[in-house]
């Protein structure tokens, strides 16, 4: 196995690709691994090919698939431990690397890996054999055992902005449930996932529970379009999902899909302002804005809108952008050239239909190197416009103004998303109203969400499937009922 030096991290294999539980040499074609900070090449790596698929769907469709399901919950949980344990011992390096190829600061993964990913898995790990336990029912035909099985092999598409926290809601309960699992991760997620093989290696997850294939759309499309596939989870885009129910919808294959998002943050009159940037801010700016349920729509009443806008303003001109190395950076780079002419094109056509710059805007002074683009907000945006209802999954927020609670609740759903939201308020009541009327798979109130210790997904266009708590567990399984007649 030949071992490159990242920033200080030693990276195994950038000629190799992880399948069924050990290195094999990748066959695909090269691939750059940029840094979105500097704009330079950092090394190339193989891609997995046609082969690398299908020793992957050999290895969990082979006698691996058997032992696997077959194998006690609590041997599983064992497992799964140790894999996860590995896993946070290298959160430093792995924080450093994703860093390097996706962009992502170092302080924005100390937390999110401490707190989403480890959270994510701790709570899965103590909850699984609850999840999984078998009942005893009693009906007029005699006694009835409702069991959960393994739904089989699962294909685990993933994103590049949250790759271990992603493994944490969806890998780890497919593991759990019994499902070996293929995950498919992003072409940006090369080293990261490299060092996540590496711990399960360490771990000794059993040989066709696990592969890792980061290659590009047309090995999701060979893994998804496989008979032997029972299951895709996708955490992805819209334009993925209808590609992957093309592929599974002839042999009905089940399917979960987490998708984007245009969540609300609806500050609402009494709620004090100092309480709400400390969430806000963060929840808004995030990941540069790649982050699924990012609060991209501020709503504030026509009465507070100077108010909060010159504050918001404050708050988005002090936030420090830079090399995402760098601890003190709180915004870095998104993650290619594609998707910094995605965000400077949102802003463009949202000034030319009448949106004002509040704070950012451009390209930010000294850093003309790398894709980095001011965090930026917009106010005057158009009710139905572009930026009030589609996704842009960069550094864009759009504040947008209601007349009455109504009319607030009214716009909070105006979009084809429903992923996530907020409510600011000290008024328990509006909060639990407002929360009751949102369409949208989670609401958060006084702070942001959701949290991955339980069950979460979307609505409408963000997609179906819950991921987390006990019930992202059963997303991976299928009920059986055994009915015992006379004589047993």
């Amino acid at each position: 196995m030949r071992y490159v030096d990242v920033a200080g991290v030693r990276v195994p294999g950038p000629g190799s690709v992880f399948v069924g539980g050990d290195w094999v040499t990748a066959t695909g074609p090269t691939r750059r691994v940029v840094s979105p900070s500097t704009g330079e090449v950092v090394l190339e790596v193989v891609l997995p090919g046609e082969d690398e698929a299908r020793l992957a769907l050999e290895g969990a469709d082979g006698p691996g698939r058997d032992s696997w399901a077959r194998s006690s919950v609590a041997e599983r949980v064992k497992v799964c431990r140790r894999f996860c344990t590995a896993i946070e011992e290298r959160f430093p390096e792995l924080g450093v690397v994703w860093a390097v190829e996706a962009g992502m600061p170092v302080a924005y993964s100390a937390i999110l890996h401490k707190f989403g990913a480890a959270g994510a898995w701790k709570s899965a790990l103590d909850s699984a054999e609850a999840a999984l336990r078998e009942d005893v029912r009693h009906s007029p035909l005699g006694d009835v055992l409702v069991r959960r099985e393994p739904a089989g092999v699962v294909v685990a598409i993933m994103a590049y902005n949250g790759p271990l926290v992603t493994l944490a809601t969806k890998v780890i309960p497919a593991l759990l449930a019994g499902c070996p699992v293929i995950v498919k991760a992003a072409p940006e997620s090369q080293l990261i996932m490299r060092l996540v093989a590496e711990c399960a290696i360490a771990a000794e997850v059993p040989a066709g529970a696990l592969s890792i294939l980061c290659g590009e759309v047309d090995v999701a499309e060979r893994l998804t379009a496989d008979p032997r596939v029972d299951l895709v989870s996708l955490t992805g885009g819209q334009v993925a999902a209808q590609r992957i129910l093309d592929a599974t919808r002839g042999r009905f294959a089940r399917t979960h899909f987490e998708l984007g998002g245009k969540s609300p943050a609806l500050i609402l009159d009494d709620a004090p302002l100092d309480q709400v940037l400390k969430s806000l801010v963060p929840g808004a700016t995030g990941g540069a804005g790649q982050v699924c349920a990012l609060l991209s729509r501020i709503l504030v009443s026509e009465q507070r809108h100077d108010e909060v806008v010159d504050a918001l303003r404050i708050a988005w001109q002090n936030l420090k952008i830079g090399d995402s190395l760098d601890p003190a950076t709180r915004v870095g780079p998104v993650v290619n050239d594609a998707a910094l002419k995605r965000t400077e094109g949102f802003i463009e056509r949202a000034k030319a239909n009448g949106a004002r710059v509040v704070a950012g805007g451009h390209r930010p002074p000294g850093l003309e190197a790398g894709f980095f683009h001011e965090p930026t907000l917009l106010t005057d945006v158009a009710r139905g416009a572009e930026l009030a209802r589609e996704e842009v999954f960069g550094p864009v927020t759009a504040v947008l103004t209601y007349r009455d609670f109504d009319d607030a609740l009214a716009l909070a759903d105006d979009t084809g998303f429903g992923l996530a939201a907020t409510v600011y308020t000290t008024d328990r009541d509006a909060a639990m109203a407002a929360a009751a009327r949102i369409t949208t798979g989670s609401v958060a109130i006084n702070t942001f969400g959701p949290t991955v210790t339980a069950p979460f997904g979307g609505r409408k266009g963000s997609g179906w499937g819950r991921e987390s708590g006990p019930e992202g567990i059963q997303e991976f399984t299928e009920l059986k009922q055994i009915l015992f007649g006379p004589g047993l």
